[in-house]
């Protein structure tokens, strides 16, 4: 470790960050040494120690990694804000035809009636922790790959082991810098998590498909939840006795009038970034991965649609399974097109050029680092034909639903091979459990529609020798290669195909009855067609592993000068920035913020995507902002910053110089598509909801006052 702080701290006292001074997730227990000099500069009244402390409540405590997403504690009390696509799932979970909280927005007046989230949790850090040292310990020279995933697999559980002795911890060592730094990180899980508000879809989601990822946007994107501990103020399943969490810290909320240049700073936990990605991963991006998902999830999305729009029940069924498909379907486009306009292939061939000349220059570099391009571009090339069936395989059947009923049933074959009463119990148990929920948002008719193009597609874009067996030997022989007759056969005789058909079996399972079945006899054809190609892919893992931590290990030695920080790996990080414009095309600008008369200008009567409550604008219309609005005379909703984020940052907070939160963030921009992989300094941006609308919301339109009440309100 000592040797990466002397290579970042050359490039603080050398170059002071000024090339992209906004670009960069960062690791909280570097901050001291790495940012808070420009941290300050751009306006940061706090300390090192107030944003991570092992010793004080400071602001990490306030910031929860829950599923897919990062919320913040806003009040002594535990109040929880996030996104409300974070919160969708929760909020459908609970939404009928009689009471569609999607539609109409759900706010818990008392405690009382707040929702409990079964599926829901709330993960606080307790500390991060260098171990690399403690990892490499068994690391040695010349190791095969293998034996070095093993010694480093070893080290990684011993040290997770012993972190979680005498406490209810969660512990995990996290892999950095491509494999070459490991960090201890400590959690402690909260699981009694309800669901306290949300607005309703067409503000929390307006502007749905056609403005995700856009700019300018109008979208309230928030949720709200709060986090219960037991009565001793630990974790604790979900009980009536519980108390609301008292947290060590909770964040105080600004509603003071932002400007452009005001500092901004986010701490979240984003999924995956992949800034090292050479030309060759580039290629496998643009070629395979893109077009498979547009094509794949287009087709399966227009199916999905066309019935949600038919009729309100399959509307709430599939509401949030369209709504995770379609996010990076449509990521997928702007990502690839974002790709070659900014010519990021090319970039990264340049840089390569440049790394070529650098190693051969040396040979004692050549002989560490000559081999890192070859083996990746060998493990690139050689796992493509792999690597797209693969996709097909999970994105095509994925999109045939009924499938994934027999996720479960390996158990109970296995238990009514075996005749073992006791374990034939305890299969049929856990498939009831788990077919319960799944019937719940499952309307046959739609998955019957889509699994017949999803067979059709695989099948005409798919080599023959990674076709699954059931083609042939179902689909081909019984059926005369006719996919429609196939799958309404399946509807029609499947014991899988409804509720009542599966629990009757469940009741009196048979062995031959299920093992004939052709859902069963389809999906183990798939499950087994999938491991192969799985296989065949994963040959070329160890060799891409080492091409990769060679590569970024050389980057790092290379250009001492340059920003090092480690991709995204869903751990807590840091970044900091400013509120900005942008200009994203000749002659055009486009401001810093966005106003509730901009929401209603969208307003499309009827339209799923743009139709408004009549209580909204009315409200709009008379200007009935209460303390919420700026004193410019407008209600801002949206804003954009120049904070470095991705997926997984739905959610964050975006707080001011104090740490005081001023908004959550929740998208990117399009003309930054790239950004995963390329940060753009002059495009990206991130997009976040005014907190102030956030307050409205609550408080003006929805009348859940209370709630602002409990937070601590700075004017």
């Amino acid at each position: 470790m000592k040797k990466l702080f002397v290579i970042l701290l050359i490039l603080v006292l050398s170059f002071g960050f000024k090339a992209k001074a906004d670009e960069g997730m960062w690791l909280l227990p570097l901050l001291e040494k790495l940012n808070m000099g420009k941290m300050t500069e751009l306006g940061l009244k706090l300390s090192a120690e107030d944003i991570y402390s092992l010793n004080k409540a400071c602001l990490k405590d306030a910031i929860v990694l829950i599923p897919g997403c990062t919320g913040e504690i806003v009040s002594s009390q535990g109040l929880l804000l996030t996104n409300h696509h974070c919160g969708y799932g929760s909020i459908q979970s609970y939404s009928t035809v009689e009471h569609d909280y999607l539609k109409d927005g759900y706010w818990a007046m008392t405690k009382e009636e707040e929702l409990p989230d079964p599926g829901m949790f709330a993960n606080f850090l307790i500390r991060i922790e260098d171990v690399t040292s403690q990892v490499m310990a068994n690391v040695k020279q010349g190791m095969s790959e293998t034996d070095r995933a093993a010694a480093v697999s070893d080290a990684r559980q011993a040290i997770e082991k012993k972190a979680s002795e005498g406490n209810n911890y969660r512990t995990q060592v996290g892999s950095f810098y491509g494999g070459n730094y490991f960090y201890l990180l400590v959690y402690e899980r909260y699981t009694d998590v309800r669901l306290v508000g949300a607005p309703p879809s067409s503000i929390g989601k307006f502007g749905f498909d056609t403005d995700n990822w856009e700019w300018p946007r109008h979208t309230g994107d928030f949720s709200v939840f709060r986090v219960y501990s037991g009565p001793d103020g630990k974790p604790a399943p979900y009980a009536k006795e519980n108390i609301p969490l008292k947290p060590k810290h909770f964040l105080p909320v600004s509603i003071k009038d932002r400007n452009k240049g005001d500092f901004a700073m986010i701490l979240g936990y984003p999924g995956r970034t992949n800034r090292y990605m050479t030309s060759y991963e580039i290629n496998e991006q643009l070629q395979i991965v893109h077009p498979n998902r547009i094509k794949i999830r287009g087709i399966k999305q227009e199916i999905w649609m066309k019935d949600m729009q038919a009729d309100q029940k399959v509307n709430i069924q599939y509401s949030e399974k369209y709504s995770n498909s379609s996010n990076y379907w449509k990521y997928s486009i702007g990502q690839k097109g974002s790709l070659e306009k900014l010519n990021v292939k090319a970039k990264k061939e340049e840089l390569e050029n440049q790394f070529n000349k650098w190693v051969i220059a040396d040979p004692e570099r050549k002989a560490k680092y000559g081999e890192a391009l070859n083996m990746i571009k060998t493990a690139i090339e050689g796992r493509a034909e792999y690597y797209n069936a693969l996709q097909y395989i999970n994105e095509c059947m994925n999109g045939c639903e009924l499938f994934s009923l027999n996720r479960g049933v390996a158990g109970l074959v296995t238990a009514l091979k075996a005749k073992d009463n006791q374990k034939i119990s305890d299969a049929v148990n856990q498939i009831k459990k788990s077919s319960s929920d799944f019937f719940k948002d499952y309307n046959p008719p739609t998955d019957n529609k889509s699994m017949k193009a999803m067979l059709k597609l695989y099948r005409a874009d798919v080599p023959a020798k990674f076709l699954p067996d059931f083609y042939i030997n179902v689909v081909d022989k019984k059926y005369k290669g006719n996919i429609d007759k196939f799958v309404d056969d399946m509807f029609a005789k499947s014991l899988f195909a409804s509720e009542a058909k599966l629990n009757a079996f469940l009741s009196k399972p048979v062995l031959k009855t299920l093992e004939t079945d052709l859902v069963y006899v389809t999906t183990t054809s798939i499950y087994r067609t999938g491991g192969e190609v799985s296989k065949g892919s994963s040959q070329f893992d160890a060799v891409l592993a080492n091409g990769k931590r060679l590569w970024i290990a050389a980057l790092m030695e290379m250009a001492p000068e340059k920003t090092r920080y480690p991709d995204a790996n869903s751990t807590m990080r840091l970044s900091y920035g400013t509120v900005q414009d942008y200009d994203p095309k000749d002659a055009v600008t486009y401001k810093y913020y966005t106003t509730l008369q901009g929401v209603v200008d969208k307003y499309k009567p009827g339209d799923y995507e743009f139709d408004l409550p009549k209580r909204l604008i009315d409200l709009n219309n008379k200007k009935e902002y209460g303390r919420y609005g700026s004193s410019k005379g407008y209600m801002p909703v949206c804003f954009l910053t120049t904070n470095d984020i991705t997926g997984g940052n739905s959610g964050s907070p975006v707080m001011n110089g104090n740490g005081e939160l001023i908004g959550l963030a929740f998208d990117g921009n399009w003309e930054s598509m790239s950004g995963d992989i390329a940060y753009e300094p002059e495009l990206q941006r991130t997009i976040a909801v005014d907190i102030r609308y956030v307050l409205w919301i609550m408080d003006v339109y929805s009348g859940a006052k209370h709630l602002v009440d409990e937070m601590t309100i700075v004017q």
